[in-house]
C-alpha cells in the first residue's frame, strides 16, 4: 500500500483509556429538529473526563427511576454514543441523540434523551479505547446520518481554516437538517432520504462518487451510518479510490432491527 510522504501527513494511532465509571444527572435538553435533542450531563463524577478520539464511544446506562446504588445503576439498560462536549473541570457532558419513532422515541436511550425528567440520574463509563487523528489531513471527507453527527462535529472541530474536503449528512428531509460548521472551502452537504429508509440517500451519493471525485493528497475519510453503508463506503473509498483501509473509518453506528447493536470500536 502507498504511503503518503507529504509533510502535512496525518496518523492515526490506537490508545486504550482508564475506564471509569460515572454517576451524573440530566442538567439540560435543547431540541435541534423535531427529532434530535442535545442533552447536557452535569456532576462532579465528570470532572476529569476526557474524549480525546473524534469517534469515541462512551457507554450509556438508563435506570427505570432513581437508581438505589452504583451497582444498580450499572445494571440498567446501556446504549453506546459518542461525546459531543464537555469539560472535565466544570463537571459537564453534552450529547446528541436521534429520536426516531415519534417524539417518545422507540428505543431506551431515545425514550430517556426525549422525556426524561430534568435531574434524573444516568450513569457512563468509558471510553475504552480512542482512534486519535495527528498532523493535518490534505483533504477530508466524512458521510454519515443522524447517528454519525456528533463525530463528524468533532471531526469539523479539527479543521484548520485552509482545510478543504467535502461533508455529507443524511437527514429526514430540509426540516431536519443538522448543520455541521466546517471552514468555508469544505463542501457541506445536506441529503434527504424522504420516506426512504435510513442510509438510502447517503448510500446513492456515495455510489454517484467515481475517481475523477478522489481529493488530491493524503485524504482522511470516515463514513457511518446504518449497518448496510459499510460495504458502500467501501467500495468508495478502497476499491475506487485506492486510499489505505488502515487510514479510513467506515463503520455501521447502528443496525436496523437490532436495538443493543452497538459500533466496533
Amino acid at each position: 500500500m502507498a504511503t503518503s510522504t507529504s509533510p502535512t501527513a496525518f496518523q492515526l494511532d490506537r490508545r486504550m483509556q482508564e475506564v471509569r465509571f460515572r454517576a451524573v444527572r440530566l442538567a439540560a435538553r435543547q431540541w435541534l429538529t423535531p427529532e434530535y435533542v442535545r442533552v447536557r450531563l452535569e456532576g462532579a463524577d465528570l470532572r476529569g473526563f476526557d474524549s480525546p478520539g473524534s469517534d469515541d464511544h462512551i457507554r450509556i446506562f438508563f435506570p427505570d427511576g432513581e437508581a438505589s446504588s452504583v451497582e444498580e445503576l450499572r445494571a440498567a439498560p446501556s446504549r453506546e454514543y459518542t461525546p459531543l462536549a464537555w469539560d472535565g473541570e466544570e463537571g459537564w457532558l453534552d450529547l446528541e441523540f436521534a429520536i426516531h419513532g415519534g417524539p417518545a422515541g422507540d428505543g431506551v436511550a431515545a425514550a430517556w434523551a426525549a422525556t426524561a425528567e430534568i435531574g434524573a440520574a444516568v450513569g457512563i463509563g468509558g471510553p475504552r479505547g480512542s482512534l486519535i487523528l495527528s498532523g493535518r489531513p490534505d483533504a477530508w471527507f466524512l458521510a454519515g446520518d443522524e447517528t454519525a453527527v456528533p463525530a463528524m462535529r468533532r471531526f469539523a472541530h479539527l479543521m484548520d481554516a485552509s482545510a478543504s474536503g467535502r461533508i455529507l449528512v443524511e437527514v429526514p428531509d430540509a426540516a431536519r437538517e443538522l448543520p455541521v460548521h466546517a471552514p468555508s472551502s469544505v463542501v457541506v452537504e445536506q441529503l434527504h432520504r424522504g420516506a426512504g429508509p435510513a442510509g438510502s440517500a447517503l448510500a446513492a451519493r456515495l455510489d454517484a462518487l467515481g475517481e475523477d471525485d478522489h481529493p488530491a493528497g493524503d485524504v482522511f475519510a470516515f463514513v457511518a451510518a446504518e449497518q448496510s453503508i459499510v460495504k458502500t463506503g467501501r467500495a468508495l473509498l478502497l476499491d475506487r479510490w485506492g486510499l489505505d483501509a488502515d487510514r479510513v473509518v467506515v463503520k455501521g453506528y447502528w443496525k436496523r432491527g437490532e436495538s443493543e447493536y452497538h459500533a466496533p470500536h
